[in-house]
């Protein structure tokens, strides 16, 4: 008895299934919707991560020049939080500070300091084109962290929508098969019984 090699036995294998008569058109046409079907899901999460990427940092981009930074005092002492008040998570409260803008103008506002911080202490807050304070935007480290983040979750889900659809056409693909051999036993299955004796 002579020795064959797995590899050679492997190609004879996928050779025979490759040209079975059992194969049909349909088995072709679900193995070509398994390649393409991952494929474009791949393409699919590689793009909309990249995409949603680069709009996170374009936004990102706006907000810095839609916001300034100005320097504030603190119009009055900040008083320590009451009992039961935990206040922010960094330690900080709300307190009154005053500031000018580049017109000489004169504003007030609400921003967060430190407890114990004195009146007239400075500090920096973030304004919008309309004098408002709003959150500091985020800085490069931290926007370069949620761009990176949002598109890695972005694109997970692009891909398994694309998969999920695949899915879908395959389960139809399926269902027309099914009915395409209940059809066909219909036709050949009186003749496989009298061929047989009668024997199911």
């Amino acid at each position: 008895m002579t020795w064959t090699p797995p590899c050679v036995l492997t190609r004879a294998g996928l050779w025979r299934r490759r040209h079975s008569p059992l194969k049909r058109h349909s088995d072709v046409v679900e193995a070509w919707i398994v390649l393409v079907t991952w494929a474009l899901a791949l393409l699919a999460g590689v793009v909309a991560g990249v995409v949603t990427a680069q709009a996170t940092d374009a936004a990102f981009a706006v907000r810095r020049v839609q916001v300034h930074a100005v320097t504030a005092v603190l119009t009055d002492a900040v008083a320590k939080p009451a009992p039961g008040d935990s206040g922010y998570e960094d330690g900080r409260v709300r307190a009154t500070v005053r500031w000018t803008d580049t017109d000489g103008r004169a504003h007030t506002g609400r921003a967060k300091a430190f407890p114990g911080s004195r009146a007239g202490s400075g500090l920096t807050v973030w304004t919008d084109r309309t004098g408002r304070i709003v959150s500091p935007p985020p800085g490069a480290m931290g926007a370069t962290l949620q761009v990176v983040l949002t598109g890695a979750l972005v694109a997970p889900t692009a891909g398994a929508t694309v998969w999920a659809g695949g899915r879908l056409l395959r389960a139809r693909l399926l269902r027309r098969r099914l009915a395409e051999w209940a059809a066909e036993w219909e036709h050949v299955g009186p003749e496989w019984r009298e061929s047989s004796g009668g024997r199911d």
